[in-house]
């Protein structure tokens, strides 16, 4: 019976050597083991983004209004030929040209005026010579009544011929004066300072009609329409900031307000002068800000101001955490953008960069930069 437990024995023995030594080698040929599975990395967390913060800042800005408008001229004065039925012979400006008040615009044939204004003046130097004989005619005469050898008759015959001369002389002075002023009216001249804004006149063509356009004074004007509720909020003198097409801009100052409203459409002209027309021209379309008085702001950099699905958003940071706010934007000055509701003034939000942050994200916060 002792005899045959011990292969027993034995073959248990190495069974357990076996299992012993097949452990050993997994654990030295570096198979998945407890211990080494506790030396594997854990999955790293999201890394958070840095940003900067800013605060909302209280400013004065100024009240606007809006209103859209034409650019036109002050005054147009119509500039044509006082004498009809000459040619022309030469045009002295074009369009665009800045011209002085009396400045010569266009030159007409004066050939037959001329003549005109030679014979009329040689009829005045022979009624000139004329009065000249019969006042020497009636000189001698007075001296021969005194002598009693002329009759009373003749006295009055030589008076009434100087009288007559007299008269005939101041009408052909009358008649040069008329030829002077035809002879100046064969130079077209400019009315009033101001730039030349249209030309008609084309040389060798009969002058009639309008010759050319003048703005006078190059003085501009932009009539802005307004509400008949917005009349009451504008008074002469108000400050109005224009905005042209292509960017360019110009200033002005409301001079007066229309007295009559339209009323099929309720809308009242503002006339505003352009003190700083800039690149503005006559027929321009601009869109105005008048500006009518300041009022306070909660502002922010216009880069905090998030839009999503048509709608204005910041985001605010508290412990590290962003979270998003709805806000309602206002005036725009600059790079600032007035926060109108939904932001308290001491919140924090994220300067820049929002568009890359969802609500509940991790940051990292930096001093902003001066």
């Amino acid at each position: 019976m002792q005899f045959k437990k011990r292969p027993l024995i034995a073959t248990a023995a190495v069974l357990a050597a076996a299992i012993a030594i097949a452990f050993a080698f997994a654990i030295k040929g570096g198979k998945a083991t407890p211990s080494a599975a506790s030396n594997t990395p854990a999955p790293s967390a999201k890394a958070a983004l840095t940003v900067q913060v800013v605060k909302p800042e209280r400013a004065e800005w100024a009240q606007t209004l809006s209103a859209n408008g034409s650019i036109t001229a002050w005054q147009e004065a119509a500039v044509g030929a006082e004498i009809a039925g000459l040619r022309i012979n030469e045009i002295l400006v074009n369009v665009g040209d800045q011209v002085r008040r009396g400045q010569v615009l266009a030159k007409l044939a004066n050939e037959t005026v001329t003549a005109d204004h030679a014979q009329t003046r040689a009829g005045v130097i022979e009624a000139e010579a004329t009065l000249n004989e019969v006042r020497a005619n009636l000189e001698r005469t007075r001296q021969l009544r005194a002598a009693g050898m002329a009759s009373a008759q003749q006295l009055v015959q030589a008076e009434t011929a100087v009288d007559t001369a007299q008269a005939r002389l101041e009408a052909q002075r009358a008649r040069l004066r008329a030829e002077d002023v035809r002879l100046a009216q064969t130079r077209v001249l400019a009315p009033d300072d101001g730039v030349i804004s249209a030309r008609n006149a084309t040389a060798g063509s009969i002058a009639q009609g309008e010759l050319f356009h003048l703005i006078r004074g190059g003085r501009l004007e932009w009539r802005g329409e307004l509400a008949e509720a917005e009349m009451a909020s504008v008074t002469p003198g108000t400050l109005v900031h224009l905005s042209l097409a292509g960017g360019g801009s110009a200033e002005g100052r409301v001079r007066a307000l229309a007295p009559t409203v339209d009323p099929q459409t309720r809308i009242g002209l503002a006339y505003v002068d352009l003190t700083e027309p800039g690149p503005a021209r006559a027929g321009m379309f601009a869109r105005g800000q008048f500006v009518l008085g300041k009022q306070p702001a909660l502002t922010l950099p216009q880069n905090a101001v998030v839009l999503r699905d048509g709608f204005s958003y910041v985001l605010a940071v508290d412990n590290n955490r962003v979270r998003e706010q709805k806000v309602e934007t206002g005036r725009r000055n600059g790079e600032r953008v007035e926060i109108r509701s939904g932001l308290a003034p001491d919140t924090a939000v994220v300067a820049a960069g929002g568009a890359f942050l969802a609500d509940g994200d991790s940051v990292r916060v930096t001093p902003a930069k001066d």
